[in-house]
């Protein structure tokens, strides 16, 4: 079987100063854990980024992780092995996958809720070896006899590297990032694409037709409030997520937690983004019910006041969606129909204005 890319994941994230070892201090009881990784899988940089590390901060030598590529030809074979060793069964074959002795562990939301009280159990019953797979003791001796042919010199430097297959999504170049979820990332770019449409031709149409807005059809009336409520539920439940740290129900598509749980979540580092959204369609139907029913002259003079929030509302989604493929490396499908919800809102509000119950005059801004 040829070689295996793989790292202790001590080792992998964060970087430390002293070369890798199989064997432990004596009289240290062990867990030794597996985990099954893509390179290419949004799921596996949250388990390796955000859900390990603080385990292996807490354990130290005590926790074992051994990091397997299944996209190289050895780390497939090995899976291969294990799926067929433990058993894995067909519904639960996929990365990222950590086997601890003889229980399979299945996804990011498995993974850190059921670890942490595996290791506990283990360390309080003397430890776990490493488990049962065909194939991975050769693997755990080729280890140690690299470690047993390297010098200080060497060990120490290859401690200190960052394999690539491994690394955050901050180091990550654009290219790699977009890898990550081909099909999501090209649904949010595709989005982007039509929001920037969008914004050039709201300024062009509302600059040839010299600010003046012609009191749209009927159905205006129920399309512009039921858009705006349904935005207005979108952005309540992300804030809901943001704020309570729950986890977002995602689709086949992206990754909404790990959007959520960036840096970007949050503005100012003060307002999650799901309630400033919610506030901002709240707005958008205040000004709307403004429009439609408020005094007739003092309505007509505000006119542009719901296509500019709306603008506003869709330059800042146009940020978010941005940074979803290129900077996070993850899309969130509740975000990217908000982004659609509010490019409806757009068009409606530069095109017509709220027709009012009683006339059909023109309203000029």
């Amino acid at each position: 079987m040829r070689r295996i890319p793989l790292l202790f994941l001590l080792l992998a994230l964060f970087a430390a100063t002293l070369p890798p070892t199989v064997a432990l201090a004596q009289n240290e009881p062990v867990v030794h854990a597996v985990l099954f990784y893509s390179p290419t899988c949004p799921h596996c940089h949250k388990v390796l980024n955000e859900d390990l590390p603080p385990l292996v901060q807490k354990y130290g030598d005590q926790l074992q992780i051994l990091l397997i590529d299944v996209t190289t030809e050895g780390g497939r074979e090995l899976y291969l092995s294990a799926a067929e060793a433990i058993p894995i069964p067909e519904n639960k074959r996929g990365v990222p996958a950590l086997v601890v002795g003889d229980t399979l562990l299945v996804g990011d939301v498995e993974i850190p809720e059921k670890f942490p009280g595996i290791i506990e159990q283990g360390l309080a019953a003397g430890g776990i070896d490493w488990p049962d797979i065909p194939g991975l003791d050769r693997v755990i001796k080729d280890i140690e006899a690299r470690q047993a042919s390297e010098t200080p010199e060497s060990s120490s430097e290859g401690a200190n590297m960052n394999p690539a297959d491994v690394k955050a999504i901050s180091e990550m170049s654009v290219s790699e990032r977009l890898a990550l979820d081909p099909v999501g990332n090209a649904i949010a770019i595709i989005t982007l694409i039509i929001m920037i449409a969008m914004l050039v031709w709201a300024l062009v149409y509302w600059a040839r037709s010299g600010l003046t807005l012609t009191p749209g059809p009927g159905w205006i009336n129920w399309a512009t409030p039921i858009l705006s409520l349904l935005g207005a539920g979108v952005a309540f439940y992300l804030a809901f997520v943001e704020t309570t740290g729950a986890r977002a129900v995602c689709g086949p598509v992206g990754d909404c937690n790990v959007v959520q749980q960036s840096d970007f979540a949050v503005l100012f580092g003060i307002l999650p983004v799901g309630m400033a959204g919610f506030i901002g369609y709240l707005v958008i139907l205040a000004l709307w019910a403004w429009q439609r029913f408020g005094p007739e002259e003092q309505a007509a003079k505000t006119a542009w006041l719901l296509p500019f929030v709306i603008y506003f509302g869709v330059v800042f989604s146009t940020y978010l969606t941005f940074l979803e493929p290129f900077v996070i490396g993850a899309i969130c499908m509740w975000c990217v129909t908000s982004a659609w919800i509010m490019t409806a809102l757009l068009f409606l509000t530069f095109r017509w204005t709220i027709p009012r119950p009683t006339t059909s005059r023109p309203i000029t801004s």
